[in-house]
Parts: structure tokens; sequence; C-alpha cells
């Protein structure tokens, strides 16, 4: 029989939704595409026994969504709104300039802002749109920004690849070997091969707001304050509703442990089970976290650095002079930086003494690590930046003394990658390369080793190219201990 296609929308006044979901049955086959209204959206394919069955589901989707609000329309005749992801900077106060909070109270002197000096940027990446994704390693420096745009660069800060997904970049961040990616289209994608793969497709209903990753865990914060858990084979395992909402803080620890930051504070919740061990509240909403070994961090709109340990306690609060849109720890917490709303970057001892602030110029820093006696940012401006955090290279700025800065602009845009290519190749005797097949177990498509000398476990593998029968080449699978399942590492061909 012919395609039965049916295409919804739900579009409200106010923005805070505008999407579309379309459910195609073809045969035994029901393929959802979902995601914001302007974009190719995320999809999810299944099969079942029948076409009776097949349209029954399809059917069942259809209702739930009607139920929603979600009505029927027309493809491409509504435009894309204007993407959410930059709500944090409405979120936060702006600053004062003209007044100095003390104590954690409101300020009540108002005094002259003092000039404040500029950091020493060691070079500058213009990535061309407002950036919120970065990840350095000892190899390699990434950002994604508001564009969609991805980019690899070296230390140097030459890039050496680039990617254009479909939608904006929420967020960069490493598990182990895995560089993850999420978009705004609602996918995460894995970055080890040379082609980005769709690692995990999350719920259309979910507004993301942050993610992390790991041992193949995925947490997802969002709008709401809701903290989402999902597993290495994409499935959700638990959701929780937090104490407050705008959530822009989760982290996933070595533990199992999950942490959240939201309007409310900061929660710890049971990655298995989604039990919530401990609540801290903070005086103003969290806009961003980030973790050590033994201790997490919530930077918060009041200007405030939380640090909690894993257990509950609060260790220490960092005091900047406006809105913390971002911060980052050295070694264990040795010492603490913040990037306000203002454009300026702070280093803190761990006892809670503030060494230095000094404005970055080229905008607010959104996200930022440290690595290797630099400071890395990405700025409201677009910017990578890399800043010298030495002691000479700090005491030589707050003197007015800067390095030459090196600006680097972005090359010239490419076409948005198509993940679900696949290219075919026949299996070389001697090739160190590993077999997977897809099979169908408990109505669900697994992946499962071929090779051998593999244990029988089912191997973490993206959803949107799994057809039920085929055999796939993949450069390496890694056990992941832990939770008793391989992972895909690398490049992913067709077996002839």
């Amino acid at each position: 029989m012919p395609t039965e296609k049916t295409y919804l929308e739900l579009s409200e006044d106010d923005g805070a939704s505008h999407k579309f979901y379309e459910v195609a049955t073809d045969a035994t086959t029901v393929t959802i595409r979902y995601g914001r209204i302007g974009t190719d959206g995320a999809v999810q394919t299944q099969q079942f026994g029948s076409e009776d069955e097949a349209r029954k589901f399809a059917a069942k989707k259809l209702k739930e969504k009607s139920s929603k609000g979600y009505a029927a329309a027309v493809a491409g005749v509504r435009q894309k709104r204007a993407r959410t992801v930059t709500r944090r900077m409405v979120e936060a106060p702006a600053p004062n300039r003209n007044a100095v909070a003390r104590s954690g109270s409101p300020a009540t002197t108002r005094i002259p802002a003092p000039s404040v000096p500029k950091a020493p940027l060691v070079w500058s990446f213009q990535s061309g749109s407002i950036a919120f994704g970065i990840f350095v390693d000892d190899r390699f420096c990434w950002v994604g920004n508001e564009a969609g745009r991805v980019f690899k660069l070296n230390h140097a800060g030459e890039v050496l690849s680039q990617y254009q997904l479909p939608d904006g970049v929420k967020c960069v961040i490493a598990d182990n070997d895995w560089i993850y990616l999420g978009c705004d289209d609602g996918n995460v994608y894995d970055l080890t091969g040379k082609i980005p793969r769709v690692a995990y497709a999350i719920s259309e209903d979910v507004d993301i707001y942050w993610l992390d990753v790991k041992n193949g865990l995925l947490g997802v914060s969002d709008d709401k304050g809701v903290v989402t858990v999902i597993n290495y084979n994409d499935e959700e395992q638990w959701r929780k509703q937090g104490r407050g909402n705008r959530a822009w803080m989760v982290r996933c620890d070595e533990s199992g442990w999950v942490f959240t930051g939201d309007g409310a504070g900061v929660a710890c919740y049971d990655g298995v089970d989604g039990t919530q061990t401990w609540h801290q509240p903070t005086d103003s909403g969290v806009l961003f976290g980030w973790q050590e070994r033994e201790t997490v961090y919530a930077g918060t709109a009041s200007g405030k650095v939380y640090a909690f340990s894993k257990q509950g306690d609060l260790r220490k609060i960092y005091q900047a002079d406006a809105a913390v849109y971002s911060c980052a720890t050295a070694e264990n917490g040795q010492y603490v930086f913040a990037g306000d709303n203002g454009g300026s970057v702070y280093c803190f001892r761990e006892n809670g003494e503030r060494l230095w602030k000094l404005a970055t110029g080229c905008g607010s820093a959104c996200s930022m690590q440290y690595h290797q006696g630099k400071v890395y940012v990405v700025t409201t401006h677009g910017t990578l930046a890399c800043l010298d955090a030495d002691p000479g290279a700090i005491l030589n700025a707050q003197y007015g003394v800067l390095p030459a800065a090196k600006s680097i602009a972005a090359p010239a845009p490419v076409a948005v990658v198509e993940t679900t290519v696949l290219e075919t190749v026949r299996q070389p005797a001697d090739t160190q390369a590993v077999t997977l097949r897809c099979v169908k177990e408990g109505g669900k498509l697994r992946m499962k080793v071929v090779s051998a000398g593999y244990r029988d476990w089912y191997v973490q593998f993206p959803n949107n190219l799994r057809q039920e029968g085929a055999v796939y080449l993949v450069d390496e699978i890694r056990e992941v201990a832990q939770g008793g399942f391989y992972r895909a590492y690398g490049n992913i061909y067709g077996l002839e």
C-alpha cells in the first residue's frame, strides 16, 4: 500500500512551543519525525509484525499529540521562530556597573565602577554566532554555536575540521574518549567518526537546556526544571520534576549520581531509579554547573558560585559582581573560575579569596573550561578565546601589558551534514574492525557483535541506522563494564 503520512503542528502565540510531528506508515514500518518548525527534526523508526499493528500504533501516537494541542497543518507554511536557548541572557539580571553588592545582599551604596583590565588572550576564534558549546582536551578544542556550526581546532586556534548541523548547538561534552554534541533539533551527536552520528534522539516534549553523559548514561535538563535520564539504547530510564524550573545545570558522575540545578537550587538523584538523595537551595536561579571528583559547582543569577560536596554539604560560596553565566575549576578545585554577564572572568582560590577579575573583550562567557594553564571561553559574541592564566601573564594584564593575541576568522560554511549516509564496504581479511548485526529482540531492534571473542552484550549504536538483519562494520567497540554493554567507536559502514 502507498505510504500514509500525517503532519501536525503546535505553534502557540507566546512562542513557548513551535513544533511539528509527522507520522508516516509504510506497510509494517512507522516513521516518526518531530522537532522545531523550520528544522529537519529527529527521526524514529519502528517495525511491526503486521500492517494492522503499524496503523494502530500510528493512530495512537497521533491521538496523543492531538490531545496536547497539535493540529493538522501543511509543512513549510509556518516559519521557524527564533530559538530560545539564549534565555539564560534574559533570566540573569543585567550588570549594574554603578553598584557593588556586599555579603550577598542587594547593593545600597552607589560608587563609580572601576575600569576592568583586559584579560591576556593568546588567540580568539570568531565562530560567527553566539556560542554555548565548548570542550578542550590534550588534542583539540571544540566549539559549537547557535547557527549549528561546529569546529575542531588545535591548541593554536587553527581549524582542523568543521560540520554544519541542522540546528543550534546546546553544548559539547565528553564521556571518556567520546565527544558528544547536544543540538536544538533534539539529537545528541557522536563526533568520534568522520560523520556525526545520532547517538540519542530526545523526546520532542523535552525543551533541552543542558546535557551530560557518563558511561553512556545521558542526563537532560529542561525549561520546566525536569531532569530526564536516557540509557545507552536511547530509551528513557526515568524523569523527575525538580523544585524549580529552567534547569541550566545537569552533571553525571562516575558513581552514577546525577546533579541538577534550577530556579530553586541544586539537587542530586540516583542515576538508576531517579531517587532524590538531597536538595540544597540557592538564593537565586542556577545558570550553569560544573563538577570535580568530590564537588559540584553552581553559578547563579545573584553572582555567586556555590560549591557543594557530592553528599550535599555546602563547602564554599564564591562571590562575583554580576550574574554568573559559567564556571569551571582547575585541578580538583584548587582554583575556581567564573564568567559574568558583564563580560568579565574571575579567578578564586579554593578558600574563596578572589585573585583577579579581567574583561574578555569579546563578550560574556556562556561556557568555559580550564586546561593546562589556559582558560577557554565561548561567548555571546560567538568567540572561542584562549586566555593565559599564568600568574605572570595575569599580573602583566592587570598593569595593561597584553600579549599580541591572534584573531582567527571562521572558514566558509559547509553543507548540512547527512548523518544517515552510510558507506558500504567489503570486509578485508586482516581488518581490525568489528562486525555487528541488527536483530529484533522483545519487539525492539538491538545490536549484537558478530566478530569472535566478545561477550553476548548489546552495543550502543545509532537508532536511525538500525535495520533488522543488516550487518555493519565499525572501527572498534569498547566495553562499559558498569553497564554490561559495548559502545561503537569511530566510523560506521554498511557491510556488503
